[in-house]
């Protein structure tokens, strides 16, 4: 990658992603942490939202909301609404009320919405690790609708193993929870029945159970989601392993693995 440290922001910047264009979001966000400040900035700028947001989820807490900061405040709110919610949550924990509001504003109401719940739950318990956007249908819906949903390309491997079955609403806070059908049950039943008559018992969590109850109950049970549901046994969310184990690692554990995979020599590009 000759000739960056002389390029024009722009060119630099899109020489570095066309090297990098194969790059799964992960990979990227590690060649993205071993650049300089001005150069992680110029990246971003080039970046689309959703690609962006996708980095964003990867990177150190500083690198992101060093990234997140130097985006002009509209651009920033379009990004955190691409966010999965916990992680544009833990963003926004990160920053001064003013800025929080601020962005919050600008956003979707809807969005905005979810995002306000979250940054009221403590960042070590249900409430701060869950999404607020699992999948969710009522009982009659079919397995084939379900098979349809999970199948989206956009969803994260583990918010798609889990499809939570409710009384109406199917947003959350959705109607009462009446269980979950895990996506290996889904593959192994008739398409034309119910996801009602399918369903798995699974005992959730409610948004205060704290980092510990719900690791042990996603290792006891060798889940990779876990239903968070409110005193009326609402679901209000769904926890993911990954986002546990964002939890227990290392703060610094991002930035090891780049330091095996050799991707912090770009640093001064």
């Amino acid at each position: 990658m000759e000739g960056l440290q002389d390029a024009g922001p722009a060119q630099a910047a899109t020489a570095l992603l066309e090297a990098y264009e194969d790059l799964k979001p992960q990979d990227l966000a590690e060649a993205i942490h071993g650049l300089s400040p001005k150069r992680r900035a110029e990246v971003a700028d080039a970046l689309d939202d959703e690609t962006l947001a996708d980095v964003l989820e990867e990177l150190p807490d500083d690198d992101r909301l060093e990234i997140l900061t130097h985006l002009v405040a509209e651009r920033a709110a379009d990004v955190l609404e691409v966010m999965q919610p916990d992680d544009a949550t833990d963003l926004l924990a990160d920053l001064p009320a003013a800025t929080q509001e601020e962005l919050l504003q600008l956003m979707e109401p809807d969005e905005a919405a979810d995002l306000r719940r979250l940054l009221t739950y403590d960042e070590n318990t249900a409430g701060g690790l869950m999404t607020t956007e699992p999948v969710v249908l009522g009982p009659d819906a079919s397995i084939a609708e379900a098979l349809a949903l999970v199948r989206r390309e956009e969803l994260h491997p583990a918010i798609a193993s889990l499809v939570y079955v409710t009384r109406p609403p199917h947003e959350t806070p959705t109607g009462r929870l009446l269980g979950s059908v895990h996506i290996q049950r889904l593959l192994r039943e008739a398409p034309h029945q119910p996801v009602g008559s399918v369903l798995d018992d699974l005992d959730p969590v409610t948004p205060q159970a704290s980092l510990g109850e719900v690791t042990r109950a996603l290792a006891t049970y060798n889940l990779v989601a876990l239903p968070v549901v409110d005193a009326e046994g609402r679901l209000v969310g769904s926890v993911t392993v990954d986002d546990v184990l964002d939890h227990i690692l290392p703060d610094d554990w991002r930035e090891e693995r780049g330091e095996e995979n050799g991707l912090t020599e770009v640093a001064d590009v």
